[in-house]
């Protein structure tokens, strides 16, 4: 009778050491000094009393954030595309952009890979994008976990999970309590349709239109699967850059990361009592990646605001005195943005004027 090995069960001793020893390569371009080298620990190690601009000068007293997030059913796409770098853009971008929603300054980042079996080739482009996304987010990578599951996950099939810890200063967390009537409602574009609503997206281009990935859609330019693909942008460095610049002044009074939901029920939550916000449709243009997801599916208007971020990828309620101020700024940064409402008496909530 043979004897039963690891890999009989589906796990490739040889093949996950080959993928280990891949990563290191990658990972050692998101370190900074503040990351301290442990061979053949078990964890990772940042310094947070580092004599740099961090702690040092930036805070007195430092309160750590974290956040978790994944990228859903985006990845059957990466995986119909066999394209898996950007993927990892992502999912670092997911819990990033929750981060600095409330003033914080991402440090480090960790993720979690679950595949059905050992593919180096795979895991290193995986990768790849996560440390992509960790350096436009001046963000460490500082360690993850690769979960081999061939009795959980079906051929071609995996996942991600990310997570991000950062650092705010007690005295300077965003938590929308200083937002007041009045103030302005900046929207900062996305890219797309970053990672959010892909399972009705899938429905309507795969299922209900028949497209294919490697369709090309003229009014797009591009074919499904770039389009669907599109990394979630970043706002990490332009955030950080508007608040260091208005590092005295009590200027940014909320920041909404627009995910599922959408604007109505993601602006809602960090809105005080008593603050309702208006918000004017016809003050940016939707990305026709929307306008082409909607016509598909015959979807109505009101269930596309629910569900897609429509061409708002962040919210700041802003001053109204620093609102053009602070665009002028993002568009230096290569963001555009748009005045898209404004806050008022009322009951909390979002609503949309006529």
């Amino acid at each position: 009778m043979a004897k039963a090995t690891y890999k009989d069960a589906g796990v490739d001793l040889d093949k996950y050491a080959d993928a280990m020893a891949r990563l290191p390569r990658l990972v050692s371009r998101t370190h900074s000094p503040r990351v301290m080298r442990l061979e053949g620990g078990f964890a990772g190690l940042f310094q947070l009393d580092f004599p740099g601009p961090l702690f040092a000068r930036r805070y007195k007293s430092p309160v750590l954030i974290a956040c978790t997030d994944g990228v859903g059913t985006k990845l059957k796409v990466a995986s119909a595309m066999g394209v898996h770098d950007t993927v990892g853009i992502d999912l670092v971008a997911m819990s990033v952009n929750d981060a600095i929603c409330c003033g914080a300054e991402p440090l480090f980042f960790l993720d979690y890979v679950a595949m059905p079996k050992d593919d180096p080739p795979l895991l290193e482009r995986i990768v790849h994008g996560i440390t992509e996304g960790c350096v436009q987010s001046d963000c460490a990578l500082l360690g993850g976990e690769t979960a081999i599951l061939p009795d959980v996950y079906q051929e071609g099939d995996y996942d991600l999970a990310g997570f991000c810890v950062g650092a705010v200063d007690r005295q300077g967390i965003i938590d929308g309590s200083a937002i007041a009537p009045g103030d302005a409602v900046l929207g900062i574009a996305s890219s797309g349709l970053h990672s959010n609503g892909f399972s009705l997206a899938r429905k309507v281009v795969f299922e209900i239109a028949g497209l294919s990935v490697a369709d090309h859609v003229d009014e797009l330019g591009m074919t499904v699967g770039e389009a669907l693909l599109t990394p979630t942008q970043i706002y990490a460095r332009p955030v950080r850059a508007v608040l260091a610049h208005y590092k005295v002044k009590n200027v940014v009074h909320g920041i909404a990361h627009i995910t599922g939901g959408g604007l109505h029920e993601n602006l809602a939550r960090i809105l005080p009592e008593g603050v309702r916000v208006l918000i004017d449709r016809d003050r940016w243009p939707v990305p026709p990646v929307f306008s082409w997801i909607e016509r598909l599916g015959e979807i109505e208007k009101g269930e596309m605001a629910r569900v897609f971020n429509m061409g708002v990828g962040l919210v700041m309620v802003v001053s109204p005195y620093f609102a053009e101020s602070i665009r002028s700024q993002l568009a230096d940064l290569g963001l555009r943005s748009w005045v898209i409402g404004r806050a008022e008496p009322g009951q909390k909530g979002v609503a949309w004027s006529a």
